[in-house]
């Protein structure tokens, strides 16, 4: 009997945390305010032409 319980509360348990494991939220996509304010403004400036390409930029630079 006591074997059946202990069985019984290991199967509970495993079912909870898999629950948890499917269901929990990766702390790498979770962002700040500032990060979000960041992004934000990355996005505008995109949309409105103020960014240039990595090779632009290289050719304004000279290197």
């Amino acid at each position: 009997m006591e074997q059946q319980n202990i069985d019984n509360r290991l199967a509970r348990i495993e079912k909870t945390l898999k629950f948890i494991q499917e269901n929990m939220v990766d702390v790498d996509v979770i962002i700040t305010e500032e990060e979000r304010r960041m992004l934000d403004e990355s996005v505008e400036n995109e949309k409105s032409g103020k960014l240039i390409s990595s090779e632009k930029l290289r050719q304004e630079l000279g290197i």
